[in-house]
């Protein structure tokens, strides 16, 4: 939240009234500072908005390490269609996929774009990553130059490694951020120096990782984790975005609810 009005407001406050002035000024401030974060955060991107930087993206991905595979392709092409694209836009989202897929192809600007785009929607920003994961997961455990993709795009879009962690084990993986390096493009490394990828984790999603928290979590904290998610990824806080990306975020939901079932079966509480 940027302070802007409540700076000017307490000097133009102090210079008229010292430092009763400051202070009334400063309130004033502050009141016009809140209402115009509300605004942004609340504000609904534009629709088709995303299309051309998403697609530019999921090329950039598939890319990464080297080659684009059958899969990667075909995961493109079905979103198009689940989007439900008009020709125009299915145009556009081909020629961005290609674009992104350019050897030495630099993310930052695109990046930059969805970040601009998504704005202070947290709620748009999973959607967001959820599609870009699943070009990730496109061949199973991923190789590091894909996993850094997706985190810088999660750190452009405020959304930290326990979240990002816990949307890949919505996805069936387990995932460890690690503290190897600098936030926003590092990876984890194993006691050898090796990447470690996401695994995928035969018996289901990790529960606890689902709603990112420690499995010695108290059951007020259990709580707490459950309301903030289901808050965040309930399918009517989209608006008019595409249908798939309201399905993607029904299913979210009801990740976030299985995971909530089995931890109060195992823990014995309602």
């Amino acid at each position: 939240m940027s302070f802007t009005y409540t700076l000017w407001f307490a000097f133009f406050g102090l210079i008229i009234g010292h430092l009763p002035g400051a202070v009334t000024g400063a309130v004033l401030g502050f009141i016009f500072d809140n209402m115009r974060y509300s605004q942004r955060k609340n504000a609904t991107p534009e629709a088709g908005g995303f299309v051309g930087p998403l697609f530019t993206l999921l090329g950039a991905v598939a890319k990464s390490d080297g080659r684009v595979s059958e899969q990667e392709i075909a995961i493109a092409e079905r979103l198009m269609t689940r989007m439900n694209l008009d020709t125009e836009l299915r145009k556009q989202a081909v020629v961005s996929f290609n674009v992104g897929k350019q050897p030495e192809f630099d993310v930052t600007r695109t990046i930059a774009e969805l970040r601009k785009w998504v704005g202070l929607r947290r709620d748009h920003a999973f959607p967001v990553l959820d599609v870009v994961i699943e070009t990730v997961l496109a061949e199973g455990n991923p190789p590091p130059e894909k996993m850094s993709i997706l985190r810088q795009l999660a750190f452009a879009l405020r959304i930290s490694d326990m979240e990002l962690m816990a949307l890949m084990a919505m996805k069936g993986y387990a995932w460890n951020a690690g503290s190897g390096g600098p936030r926003g493009g590092n990876q984890h490394y194993g006691s050898g120096g090796g990447y470690v990828p996401p695994q995928r984790t035969p018996q289901g999603p990790d529960p606890y990782a689902v709603l990112g928290i420690d499995r010695n979590a108290d059951e007020r904290a259990i709580k707490r984790a459950y309301r903030k998610l289901i808050s965040e990824h309930h399918p009517d806080r989209l608006g008019d975005l595409p249908e798939d990306m309201r399905k993607r975020a029904e299913s979210r939901a009801s990740e976030i609810n299985a995971a909530y079932d089995r931890i109060k079966e195992q823990r014995g509480f309602k």
